[in-house]
């Protein structure tokens, strides 16, 4: 069965609004002012963006269940370092298995496939030694669901490809680089009657669904702003010879200004404020940094026998993009992977009652708050009880084993589990490829916005008007994995 929403404070206070919305009818939410200098009668107008009208036969895929699966059969594409690590963790889950696993490097399929025999798991089939093993690998009729973790611009055709061949699919970020690529993935989900959903496992994160739960709960008030991002200094690692395969994402920052990678700090940001559930994202303005921090790296500790010193970069260090929702809320998302700094997520969320700022504190949670009629003094708050109060009925049934199972603190085998979880039950996934779509569109519009001077570029709806209605995304009701047989 669907699942149930939960009946929370969220649903009351947003509920005068979303039916606002909807009653004034999707056209006329579109044509509200999109920026704030629009509105003042100032301002570039945003660049417009092409969205391609649903096809005959397409039905939209909000709101549509899995359909029940008594064991779910994952086969892997990509067993690089994010690819292998994760193949443990889906073969852990309750009621999941591991079919085949696949890499253009064979070595590297027989070596995670030996690794799940020595936990006692029964050995995958193994793909690869070529570009096209993956798709020999989606002939198989023993999958479910397929993950995907490739290097980027790989992700949009594997993931249409695993969508056509009859699976679902779970993608890392990007789920795809390019707008039209974003919406042929919208269009092939809803024709083929398969969800792909991004592999966003910061969106499980403690924090950050603990901070979705208190806004829900409407404990900051009324939403009206939030910050997020990836900043990680991978210098090093975008050096090595062995960690990014054939340099792969160093290049990237020889022939792209996008923000490659706001994911992590966008989507826990857009949840809590109920994009495509109520509200959407309608425009994105971009700047960039001068690219100073690779090369400057370069010259200080890469040998100039490098392959990497003919090359030159163009992607800015810090890449900024600052989105206008149609409920008139602010999001500004970062990305930075080119300086040297202690990592952060940012993840902040603000109202008319409060704010909460991630790895700021103190605190073992590493975030901070401060919310009326709680505090006073102008003075930050340890976040420790809030997320105690506040803390996801997914943490609380399996935190011990996500810590056990999963990297990252535990989130990735959070997402795992979830996943696995609706589609055993046949619930709604939490996220879908709308959230997807929407969350990875910073990639190409900034690549917009930036070649513009910074001028604000259209965002694309890809619910295609449905986003005025409110429903349970990473805000699920408690369940239970079914018992495996």
């Amino acid at each position: 069965m669907p699942e149930l929403p939960a009946v929370s404070r969220r649903l009351l206070l947003g509920g005068a609004l979303a039916t606002g919305a909807a009653a004034a009818g999707v056209g006329a939410a579109q044509a509200a002012p999109a920026t704030a200098a629009a509105a003042a009668g100032g301002g570039d107008a945003p660049l417009p963006v092409h969205t391609p009208p649903r096809r005959r036969g397409q039905r939209s895929m909000i709101d549509v269940p899995f359909d029940v699966h008594g064991t779910v059969r994952v086969g892997l594409i990509g067993l690089g370092n994010r690819g292998s690590g994760m193949a443990e963790g889906w073969a852990a889950v309750p009621g999941c298995r591991v079919t085949a696993v696949c890499d253009i490097r064979a070595d590297r399929a027989t070596s995670v496939a030996n690794r799940l025999v020595a936990r006692g798991k029964p050995r995958p089939a193994e793909y690869g030694g070529s570009a096209d093993a993956y798709a020999r690998m989606l002939k198989r009729d023993d999958i479910d669901l397929v993950y995907i973790a490739t290097p980027w611009e790989f992700h949009h055709r594997q993931g249409k490809a695993a969508l056509e061949a009859g699976k679902h699919a779970i993608v890392e970020l990007p789920v795809a680089t390019e707008l039209d690529e974003l919406w042929d993935l919208v269009d092939t989900s809803e024709r083929t009657r398969r969800h792909l959903m991004l592999s966003e496992n910061c969106s499980y994160g403690r924090n950050e669904l603990a901070m979705l739960k208190m806004a829900h709960d409407g404990l900051f008030g009324d939403v009206t702003n939030g910050h997020g991002g990836y900043l990680h200094d991978l210098r090093e690692l975008l050096f090595s010879d062995t960690y990014y395969t054939d340099s792969w994402r160093r290049l990237w920052h020889t022939r792209s200004t996008a923000s490659f990678y706001p994911m992590h700090g966008l989507a826990p940001v857009a949840a809590a404020m109920d994009i495509n559930r109520g509200d959407r994202m309608t425009v994105l303005r971009a700047t960039a940094t001068e690219p100073k921090g690779l090369a400057d790296y370069r010259e200080r500790f890469i040998d100039r026998s490098h392959p990497s010193w003919k090359e030159t970069y163009v992607n800015g260090d810090l890449v900024t993009c600052l989105i206008d929702t149609a409920m008139g809320r602010v999001i500004r998302a970062e990305h930075d992977v080119s300086s040297p700094r202690p990592y952060s997520r940012i993840n902040s969320l603000a109202g008319s009652r409060g704010i909460f700022e991630d790895y700021a504190g103190t605190s073992a949670t590493g975030g901070r708050i401060y919310v009326e009629p709680d505090h006073s003094g102008h003075s930050w708050r340890d976040f420790d009880s809030y997320r105690k109060e506040f803390d996801h009925w997914l943490w609380k049934k399996i935190g011990d084993d996500a810590e056990n199972n999963g990297g990252h603190g535990g989130m990735d085998y959070i997402l795992q589990w979830r996943t696995v979880q609706a589609m055993r039950a046949g619930l709604v996934p939490d996220i879908d490829v709308y959230d997807s779509a929407a969350w990875c569109a910073p990639v190409p519009l900034s690549v917009k916005s930036l070649a513009a001077g910074g001028r604000p570029v259209a965002y694309p709806d890809f619910t295609r008007g449905s986003w005025v209605n409110l429903r349970t995304g990473l805000d699920s009701r408690e369940s239970d994995m079914p018992p495996v047989a």
